[in-house]
């Protein structure tokens, strides 16, 4: 896997970031090619730092001696096999939250099973012309709406601590598009 950036990160929903932050392990490359990408850096110039799947695993580790509430995975899907097999090294004390554009394999989330406590996918388009337009990826709602269904059908129900942390569960973000809120409401159909 390519690492570009390891770090808490406070930035996320509350439930994920909390007061200590979220363990946040940005990869390098993106599976869309979203014009308005606010990672461009990390997700199109390939930044980062090659890592051998044991250095990932203590990447993870440090994270959490830290005190990271979970480890967060930003852009993870071109590395899942590799992320699994540094999850498997050494199970974590603290929830794997899988953070993604959504635009994911159902093989790839079923490989999953058992290895990601919370989904964190983006929903960004319910219309093709504006995937293709955005993002390259005139199928995105199709490919994205299978794999969320079983992002939820793994984790069930959310799962809340008594410290209002979420444990487990799945959280969609929905993208509005300035000028195309018709694409927001298509969701609700």
């Amino acid at each position: 896997p390519v690492v570009a950036r390891a770090a808490l990160h406070v930035g996320e929903e509350p439930c994920i970031s909390g007061t200590r932050g979220s363990g946040t392990v940005f990869f390098s490359g993106c599976s869309l090619g979203c014009v308005f990408c606010q990672n461009h850096p990390i997700s199109h110039e390939r930044f980062g730092e090659t890592v051998s799947i044991r250095r990932l695993a203590e990447i993870f580790w440090e994270l959490e001696a830290q005190g990271a509430h979970n480890i967060n995975l930003v852009n993870p899907t071109h590395f899942a096999v590799g992320i699994a097999e540094a999850l498997r090294l050494r199970p974590l004390p603290v929830p794997v939250v899988y953070n993604t554009s959504g635009y994911e394999r159902v093989e790839t989330v079923r490989a999953l099973r058992g290895l990601v406590d919370i989904y964190l996918p983006d929903f960004k388009y319910a219309e093709s012309q504006l995937s293709l337009a955005y993002s390259g990826a005139e199928d995105y709602a199709l490919v994205a709406k299978a794999a969320l269904l079983e992002m939820a059908e793994q984790t069930g129900k959310p799962v809340f601590g008594s410290d209002g942390m979420l444990r487990s569960g799945t959280m969609v973000r929905h993208l509005i598009l300035p000028g195309h809120t018709r694409n927001s409401l298509m969701v609700l159909e």
